[in-house]
């Protein structure tokens, strides 16, 4: 089965309506306690918190799109159940994070939001949908119909951005990556080299708003280093953005430059490969050679 352009955009309205839905949830929750529990998840804390309200939004974008699902006949994987490997059998599947951000929602600060992506079987995100609850910001994009924020078209960041501060963003957990040090001091002599006035490293929040920044926040880029140990977000912390990002003709990819492989056959964890969220390939293409050269010296 191959969707229309009238399906994907009334599949987006869908996804719409179940982010707002979702985010009404989180954000009667926001500044209350909340019941915080554990689940096996990547090596860092972020992964492996959960809370109730991670499950009261996942209920909720279940029950908004499952008439959509027996419509088209989609298959679902969710960050909060078991995937159930249909995502490899049916021609398209929606890709969720009901509450992208769980540790920054826990402590109360910015960084959350709600994801919600539909992917094909060959793993390319065709409508990405984020909803930021605290700023209520929407982020849309279908494909072949661009990028969206509250109704304003996502445009690139104009080159006029050379001559300010580039911001560098990646979560928490990258201040204790040994390669740290020393790509917080190449990171400095990448920005001078493209004529930027040195570089900030910002560790925040969580991916979604993380790579949203990248376009709302400009100049700057999101990035995360490839790692041994199993995290480093999984493909529904980054469906959504990607598809942001390729009709707002933004780069994204993972570490070594190659497209996000968004339908894994196995592991879920991008640690093996890493992301990077840029507004331009130059700097894309540059951050990809610092890795490389960071490698080259461990």
């Amino acid at each position: 089965m191959r969707l229309s352009a009238n399906d994907l955009n009334l599949l987006c309205q869908c996804a719409i309506a179940a982010a707002y839905q979702a985010g009404h949830i989180i954000e009667s929750h926001a500044g209350r306690p909340v019941a915080v529990g554990n689940k096996t998840g990547g090596a860092c804390l972020a992964a492996q918190v959960v809370t109730e309200v991670d499950h009261l939004s996942q209920q909720a974008i279940l029950q908004a799109l499952q008439p959509a699902c027996d419509m088209f006949d989609l298959a679902v994987l969710s960050e909060e159940q078991a995937d159930d490997g249909s995502r490899l059998r049916k021609d398209y599947f929606w890709c969720i994070d009901p509450l992208d951000g769980t540790l920054p929602f826990i402590e109360g600060v910015a960084g959350y939001s709600v994801s919600i992506a539909l992917v094909d079987r060959a793993g390319s995100a065709i409508i990405g949908v984020v909803y930021d609850p605290l700023a209520r910001n929407l982020y849309s994009a279908v494909q072949n119909g661009g990028a969206w924020c509250d109704g304003q078209r996502l445009a690139l960041p104009i080159t006029a951005s050379r001559g300010k501060i580039l911001k560098f963003i990646t979560d928490k957990s990258f201040a204790a990556d040994p390669l740290c040090q020393a790509a917080e001091a190449g990171l400095e002599r990448l920005a001078l080299g493209l004529g930027y006035v040195g570089a900030a490293l910002v560790l925040q929040g969580g991916a979604a708003m993380n790579a949203c920044q990248v376009l709302a926040d400009a100049p700057a880029c999101y990035f995360k280093f490839p790692k041994p140990q199993a995290g480093g977000g999984s493909v529904w912390d980054y469906a959504a953005t990607a598809c942001l990002f390729r009709e707002a003709g933004a780069i994204v990819s993972d570490m070594f430059g190659n497209d996000l492989e968004l339908n894994p056959q196995g592991s879920l964890f991008m640690n093996r490969c890493g992301v990077l969220y840029c507004a331009d390939r130059e700097l894309a293409s540059a951050v990809v050679e610092l890795y490389r050269q960071l490698q080259n010296r461990c």
